[in-house]
């Protein structure tokens, strides 16, 4: 983890338990793990710039990621590119392009089928254990101990600081 200099992460089922709450009023809601949030606070502090990759356009994720004081926040996309929409690795190149880093310097967490070709082009790729069969069978992946939504954000955060050190 000694050479990560941007941190990105999928919201569903990684920042969160992959549950959707609604309300008998139709509201959704999200259940964030603080030490999650903490984890990326203490990265910015190190100077290592954070951000989210979502294919969802979630009011929800976009003021958790304002609370936060992230660096990067791409909602709406998807794996697929389709009518000239982003793609999550397109998102994740436009960060690395703004930052003049590349996708190896890249630590990308995400749990689904989705994030695939993100988590098979970064250096650094890392899914949860509740992650899809196909995300843990990625050569090189690091499968986190923690579940989503229960601090396994914080888990890879603490590893990318103690790496610094």
């Amino acid at each position: 983890m000694k050479g990560v200099k941007v941190f990105l992460t999928d919201v569903d089922g990684c920042l969160t338990d992959g549950g959707m709450y609604y309300s008998a009023e139709g509201d959704v809601m999200k259940r964030f793990c603080v030490y999650d949030g903490m984890g990326m606070v203490l990265l910015r502090q190190a100077g290592i710039p954070c951000g989210i990759l979502t294919s969802e356009q979630s009011p929800i994720v976009k003021a958790r990621a304002e609370k936060l004081k992230l660096d990067f926040l791409y909602l709406g996309v998807g794996s697929k590119n389709r009518q000239g929409s982003l793609t999550k690795l397109g998102a994740a190149q436009r960060v690395c392009d703004k930052l003049g880093i590349t996708l190896k310097e890249v630590c990308y967490v995400g749990d689904d089928i989705n994030d695939i070709d993100v988590l098979s082009a970064v250096g650094f790729p890392c899914c949860p254990p509740n992650a899809r069969p196909e995300v843990r069978a990625i050569k090189g992946i690091h499968v986190l101990k923690t579940p989503g939504g229960q601090g396994a954000i914080r888990e890879v955060t603490d590893m990318i600081l103690e790496g610094r050190e």
